[in-house]
């Protein structure tokens, strides 16, 4: 009896640690926990540091000769508990130039000399040509030690001419319209985890920057309209009054206003000047600065409430060609419901900027306050591309993370946001946008877990551990803790990070906290392992109480399960269990079916679950006394 109570302590111990597991620390992160940098309670730690910069940008662009010329004043300030003896940069529009390497495809009339610098001061000292070291977009070069808290001023002057073709997330848009992102040169970020962050851009994985605040003038044709991260400054130096009056009226009301028509373009009447206007716009605690042009594009603009207790407002903007009237009308109306819903929905959080503009690009890319978005010819696709791109508002613009080592901590959740939201705009949607292809490749040789490092990624698991496969994850956990305790732990995870760098486990760290519970069970098994996702139904049994249905998961990965149950009748019902039904570790599970009446069939499956074999996902009872197998 003594040695049968030790083996079911030993069991009960067990499962406890199998359920309170944790997560394996890697070095560098230890290495932050032992620095104070950050802390295994998800929060930043009482040492928690970034570097920041103010830029002054002065631009000057051609569309004649697409040539973007221009000067940049940074005041860098290092943070950091270390002497900096190198600053490093990132000079983006290298994508385009000859021999570096790429991933984009990229054809080969479209490339050129890429970004030249014709002059580079540091701290009142004058860099040599041969003092700076270019490795494809990056750029680094030694300077005199920058004392921790101390900072010093850059001076770069430089041009570089924009591409026209093969359009990677900038460039011509048509003759008179551009999208013009990563224009300038900027410090790339030196962080606790990393140090400075030195993984090139190849046009594939997307981007890591500071938190920065900007001023710049952009100086373009007089017929020219700009449209900016950040706000404009100088509206009435540049618009005319009717247009400024418009703008204004957007800013205030709900209505949707044309603050741009194509009978303002025919009638000249949209901006002042003779030959050139110079556009000022400001932007604070942002990671990055995009602006577009356009001689011919309408503007349709709105704003709405998004925080009930300030009343602040966000105006909403969509920039189109007119022949694309079809295709980009209700944008705006799509842009406005999304904002409501980020701020009300999902993730019930004020939208955090003054502005959205969605500009009518050859890309589907966000910014900071700006989205380069291809018209598309299905309302659905709209709706989704649109609910992604302003999604990416949260993650990864507000929350700094870094999406070249980890994409899945900001398209994950704009996956998560085109699931929950797309229905509310469009009740008729079911968006399962990457479910099959998840289920179809999981447990091949490309189906990395998410963890992977995004520039580690190879085929299929590029996408599927970037987008589905996280946003899934999310999805999951969501539905396990409910909507109320998983907003709370999301957004305690957002007051602790926002404006910072999360890596992924503060993230994990950090909703454990916040929702109470210890979720390194699940993070571990869908996060930071392969395999298949493949449940079954193993058997129907009848009972007293009605049918035990048995339902086996082929694989590691804690999936909810849905149930379909349809009786001799004719009703039918359903029967839905959480990832919590998994959380000991069980491969089998047996789920009670209550009720005398005569089940017919069962089906096991839902939209959001991927399952790679669904020929054992359907069980026709033969209702004998004991069923077992199909």
């Amino acid at each position: 009896m003594k040695r049968l109570k030790i083996i079911f302590l030993l069991l009960l111990v067990s499962a406890g640690l199998f359920a309170q597991q944790s997560l394996r620390i890697p070095p560098e992160i230890q290495k932050a926990y032992d620095a104070g940098t950050r802390s295994p309670d998800g929060k930043p730690g009482s040492n928690y540091w970034q570097n920041k910069a103010d830029y002054e940008i002065k631009v000057q662009f051609d569309p004649s000769t697409r040539l973007l010329k221009g000067t940049v004043e940074i005041d860098y300030v290092n943070h950091s508990p270390d002497s900096l003896k190198q600053l490093w940069f990132k000079l983006y529009p290298n994508i385009y130039k000859k021999g570096v390497p790429i991933k984009a495809k990229i054809n080969a009339r479209d490339l050129g000399e890429g970004v030249q610098l014709t002059a580079l001061t540091i701290g009142g000292k004058t860099v040599a040509a041969k003092d700076m070291t270019m490795e494809g977009t990056n750029m680094y070069t030694d300077i005199a030690a920058l004392a921790p808290g101390h900072s010093l001023k850059v001076h770069v002057t430089y041009n570089y001419t924009l591409n026209k073709g093969s359009h990677v997330r900038t460039g011509q848009v048509d003759e008179g319209s551009y999208f013009i992102a990563y224009f300038f040169p900027r410090i790339a970020v030196y962080d606790d985890i990393d140090g400075w962050n030195k993984y090139p851009y190849t046009g594939e994985e997307e981007f890591y920057n500071d938190f920065c605040n900007f001023k710049a003038e952009l100086t373009v044709p007089k017929d020219y309209v700009v449209w900016a991260t950040g706000d404009l400054t100088n509206a009435n130096q540049v618009f005319h009054k009717d247009i400024v009056g418009r703008i204004k009226q957007a800013e205030s009301e709900d209505q949707i206003i044309d603050v741009i028509t194509a009978q303002d373009l025919a009638s000249k009447k949209v901006t002042k000047g003779n030959s050139s206007l110079t556009w000022k716009y400001e932007a604070k605690n942002v990671t990055d600065f995009v602006f577009a042009l356009s001689d011919h594009y309408i503007w349709k603009s709105s704003s709405l409430v998004v925080d009930s207790l300030t009343l602040r407002r966000t105006r909403v903007d969509a920039v189109y060609h007119p022949a694309h009237k079809a295709d980009y009308e209700e944008v705006i109306d799509f842009a406005r419901q999304t904002v409501s819903a980020m701020s009300f929905k999902f993730p019930k959080w004020p939208f955090p900027y003054s502005h959205e503009t969605i500009f009518d690009g050859l890309d589907q890319m966000e910014y900071p306050m700006m989205a380069n978005d291809n018209p598309v010819k299905r309302r659905e696709d709209a709706i989704t591309l649109t609910v992604h791109e302003i999604f990416h508002t949260m993650f990864p613009f507000y929350m700094g993370t870094n999406e070249t080592k980890y994409g899945w901590m900001d398209e994950g959740w704009a996956t998560l946001g085109e699931w929950l939201i797309g229905p509310l705009i469009d009740t008729s949607m079911v968006n399962l946008y990457g479910v099959a292809q998840t289920a179809m490749t999981s447990g091949t040789k490309n189906d990395s877990p998410i963890i992977t490092l995004t520039p580690e990624l190879r085929g299929s698991g590029l996408f599927t551990s970037t987008y589905p496969k996280p946003g899934m994850g999310y999805l999951f956990v969501k539905d396990y803790l409910g909507d109320t305790l998983f907003t709370k732990a999301l957004h305690h995870y957002i007051s602790q990070w926002q404006g910072k760098h999360p890596m992924p486990y503060d993230f994990f760290n950090s909703i454990n906290e916040g929702a109470g519970k210890n979720l390194n069970w699940f993070w571990q098994r869908w996060f930071f392992e392969e395999g298949v996702t493949d449940m079954a139904i193993a058997g129907v049994k009848r009972n007293s109480e009605g049918y035990a249905i048995q339902i086996q998961n082929k694989s590691n990965k804690p999936m909810p399960i849905d149930l379909r149950l349809e009786y001799e009748d004719g009703s039918m019902a359903r029967i839905h269990e959480t990832i919590g039904i998994w959380e000991k570790g069980d491969s089998l599970v047996t789920i009670q079916a209550r009720g005398i009446k005569n089940l017919k069939r069962v089906v096991l499956g839902s939209s959001h679950v991927p399952d790679k074999n669904n020929r054992d996902n359907t069980f026709n009872v033969k209702n004998e006394k004991e069923l077992v197998g199909n």
